[in-house]
């Protein structure tokens, strides 16, 4: 018996002997191989692309801005409000400030969105959530991207001691210099000018 067609097509084979205690109707995500065997990868892209339906999975009504912002997050992971809002406010012009404060605070707790803070930077909204992805940070330009756990599994990090805490998972922000960065530090001084 083979995954539904949501899983077909990926290069993996989600039969249940092949993934054993693994439900297969766990959307939206997606089953993939990685060193530690068979894991789950939120499917960005199908999530950006079905924003009615993830608002229905998740239990929140379905408004014109709570779509709008979704769809901006697909197209612009790691947005801050102002990104949002600028692309919101051009489908949906009279929408306020505090309106995308509120809809990307509701699909934060529904678990569709996921806030990041960078330090230095304010929170930035993405949509690949329930995978244990960590984030690599432009030291110059502050360009965000995800990098994905080296262990494969959570928490990909184990301290040294727990003090008592149930650790479910480590939240890592690498930071480096983009290569766009790296290229405008390799041009020689003058070298765009006339």
């Amino acid at each position: 018996m083979s995954g539904p067609a949501w899983v077909q097509g990926h290069g993996v084979d989600a039969t249940a002997d092949r993934c054993p205690g693994v439900p297969l109707d766990i959307r939206p995500f997606l089953l993939t191989k990685s060193k530690e065997g068979v894991i789950l990868v939120a499917m960005m892209t199908s999530r950006a692309n079905d924003p009615i339906a993830l608002l229905r999975e998740a239990g929140l009504r379905v408004t014109d801005t709570r779509v709008a912002v979704i769809s901006a997050l697909g197209d612009l992971p790691h947005s801050g409000v102002d990104a949002v809002m600028s692309a919101v406010s051009r489908t949906l012009p009279q929408t306020s400030r505090q309106a995308i404060h509120n809809v990307l605070t509701d699909l934060t707790h529904a678990g569709i969105a996921r806030r990041i803070e960078p330090a230095g930077q304010p929170g930035l909204y993405e949509l690949r959530v329930g995978d244990n992805h960590h984030h690599i940070v432009c030291q110059h330009c502050g360009a965000v991207a995800d990098v994905d756990c080296v262990t494969g599994h959570a928490p990909c990090l184990t301290p040294s001691t727990t003090s008592g805490f149930d650790l479910t998972e480590a939240e890592v922000t690498f930071w480096g210099v983009c290569s766009t960065c790296k290229a405008a530090q390799a041009e020689p001084a003058g070298a765009s000018a006339p």
